[in-house]
């Protein structure tokens, strides 16, 4: 089994009985695998990205028994711990764990995106989003001039919802 299936598997294990949240990363890796493969990103984008895909909302659980309640900030603030005690235990490279570490601690902040992997990120994870959340057509006409830059990230959005 790979290693990314592995990763799949301690997810699903992870939200197990909440299979809303399982569907949602679900959905969420295989854009961000879908988009690096029509960009062809080089192998460490793709794994970043797609380990991303699998892990980007991890830090609600915990935020959600700590505070009672989650949120973009709280998920950011208390992901990036789970994800790395996760993802070191399947022994990912340290330097992936950092900047999926990174993209976890950033993935509701959508001014300063800085890294290829974190812009596949957030674009997979608001082509699931508006679609789960019933966006309307001027919120994803907005959400699609802000926020999408990659010419493939940019077709799906476009072709599934404008």
């Amino acid at each position: 089994m790979s290693d990314l299936s592995k990763l799949c598997q301690n997810m699903i294990q992870y939200y197990a009985g909440d299979p809303k949240r399982i569907q949602h990363f679900i959905k969420v890796h295989s854009f961000c695998k879908l988009i690096c493969e029509m960009e062809n990103v080089d192998e460490k984008t793709q794994l970043i990205s797609e380990i991303a895909g699998y892990v980007h909302d991890i830090g609600i659980k915990i935020s959600e028994q700590k505070y009672g309640y989650c949120n973009g900030k709280l998920q950011e603030k208390e992901g990036g711990a789970v994800a790395k005690e996760m993802l070191s235990a399947l022994c990912f490279e340290s330097d992936v764990i950092e900047q999926v570490c990174y993209i976890i601690a950033h993935h509701h902040t959508y001014n300063n995106i800085d890294t290829l992997p974190y812009q596949i990120l957030v674009e997979a994870d608001f082509i699931v989003n508006c679609y789960e959340d019933n966006a309307t057509s001027e919120e994803m006409q907005s959400v699609y001039n802000k926020i999408f830059q990659t010419k493939s990230g940019k077709q799906l959005f476009y072709t599934m919802f404008l």
